[in-house]
């Protein structure tokens, strides 16, 4: 999976988000050609950067479709729970590197007028409309020996927890549910601090459901990151560090966020010790 997906993932981030961002910074002009130049030549780059600016532009407005599409295909959307469960999914080191040192450097404000509902939606959306919360889609997404109640609601089901590398039975109950929680990679009140605030209503909702950002993980775990980015909280599993920078990364591409000094320095330290 992580040979599959990481050999398309930074052209399309590449093509279409840094097209987009080309008017606002001009000087990640050089870079992009380089970058591009790699994979397609540099009379090729320079051609597909003259055409690629508008459209970067139109991608970027829309809440970057053709990316979003991508990382449909393979976290898996809602409506497509069982492709790929969100502790498998990873991409190539390389070219991670790559999209990460495309994202903007910037100091994260306070984010103290951060609202959730306010600003993300209600937790949880059916934002892809096929009638089951996004919760529910995680849950059946990412656990094993799954049993619901009805086509959505999850009752119970087997966890392979990425973040601490055991087993975790869920019982659904109001004294057993929080024992798996959905965590978001690049949690929300980050995501407003790193950008999300520019972001519309829409493209925010989108983000906190969206199956790439969105991981079925150990409750009182996800509770000790909290809001924390990679500089200040990384997986107790050490084997898991690479792909969850990985799809910190990703998430922060698609949807135009940035990254601060000692994030990016965090990130790249994780990046330096996973294999292609």
């Amino acid at each position: 999976m992580r040979q599959l997906a990481g050999k398309f993932t930074v052209v399309l981030i590449t093509l279409v988000v840094a097209a987009g961002l080309i008017a606002a910074r001009p000087e990640a002009l050089s870079a992009l050609t380089n970058a591009i130049g790699q994979t397609l030549g540099s009379q090729q780059a320079q051609d597909t950067l003259s055409d690629l600016g508008d459209t970067g532009r139109t991608i970027l407005s829309d809440g970057s479709k053709v990316i979003g599409d991508f990382a449909q295909t393979i976290a898996g959307s809602s409506g497509q729970t069982g492709t790929v469960s969100g502790g498998d999914l990873a991409f190539d080191v390389d070219e991670v590197t790559t999209a990460l040192n495309g994202l903007a450097v910037h100091a994260d404000d306070n984010g103290s007028d951060y609202d959730r509902e306010g600003q993300f939606g209600t937790a949880w959306l059916d934002v892809d409309g096929n009638g089951c919360d996004t919760r529910n889609d995680i849950l059946a997404r990412d656990l094993s020996n799954v049993v619901k109640d009805g086509s959505c609601t999850v009752t119970s089901g087997t966890l392979d927890d990425p973040y601490t590398n055991t087993t975790i039975n869920f019982v659904r109950g109001r004294s057993t549910s929080t024992a798996v929680q959905i965590d978001h990679l690049v949690a929300l009140k980050n995501a407003w601090q790193s950008g999300a605030r520019n972001l519309t209503q829409e493209q925010r909702q989108q983000l906190a459901n969206d199956p790439l950002n969105l991981m079925a993980v150990d409750g009182p775990t996800n509770g000790s990151k909290s809001d924390s980015d990679a500089s200040e909280w990384l997986p107790p599993n050490q084997s898991f560090q690479c792909q969850y920078v990985e799809r910190q990364v990703m998430v922060k591409a698609k949807y135009g966020l940035w990254v601060t000094a000692a994030e990016k320095s965090a990130i790249a330290g994780v990046l330096a010790t996973c294999q292609s």
